[in-house]
């Protein structure tokens, strides 16, 4: 296993990257959550109109899916590490798909980003984070047709950080 100088998998510009994500998904939840404070009954009633079962599906199938992207990053065959970074876009594509439906029933209600607050946050942030999903699908392919372990480990890091983003979206915008 290859590491950068502070012990991290893959490349350090890749964890540049991933922390200035973090940074900018971490910002958006703070005002997001500021914004609630100033219209707590406003937000619980929009959120009503979310598909909680439906976030909470998609929760399973991208974790699910980093799971399959860090078997990839421990495969001992390059045909393996193919085989479970596969795995892994394609559970991110079924994810996009869920995410899909998700906003065509929103869009069929006539909840737009500019029906209340909660829906421009709740938009541009799960928007913002379904094109990192796009992203990371492109980078686990790319990855994967090489199949270097270094490679490898750098593109399951930034699935990693989609994974963590998802897992601190879906609690914020769809259970609090």
């Amino acid at each position: 296993m290859t590491t950068t100088a502070k012990g991290l998998p893959g490349e350090v510009m890749m964890w540049v990257l991933i922390f200035s994500e973090l940074a900018v998904f971490g910002a958006g939840l703070v005002a997001f959550m500021g914004v609630r404070l100033t219209d707590p009954a406003g937000f619980a009633d929009a959120q009503a109109h979310l598909m909680v079962r439906l976030a909470g599906t998609n929760t399973i199938i991208l974790v699910t899916s980093g799971l399959f992207a860090a078997l990839a990053a421990i495969a001992a065959t390059p045909k393996a590490a193919r085989l479970w970074l596969l795995g892994a876009s394609l559970l991110g594509v079924v994810f996009l798909w869920l995410k899909g439906i998700e906003y065509s029933a929103k869009s069929a209600a006539g909840i737009t980003f500019e029906t209340h607050s909660f829906f421009t946050f709740y938009y541009l942030l799960t928007g913002f984070h379904a094109a990192h999903v796009i992203a990371g699908i492109v980078i686990l392919g790319l990855v994967g047709i090489a199949a270097v372990p270094r490679t490898i480990q750098t593109g399951v890091a930034f699935w990693h950080m989609v994974d963590l983003v998802w897992v601190l979206l879906f609690p914020v915008i769809y259970l609090l």
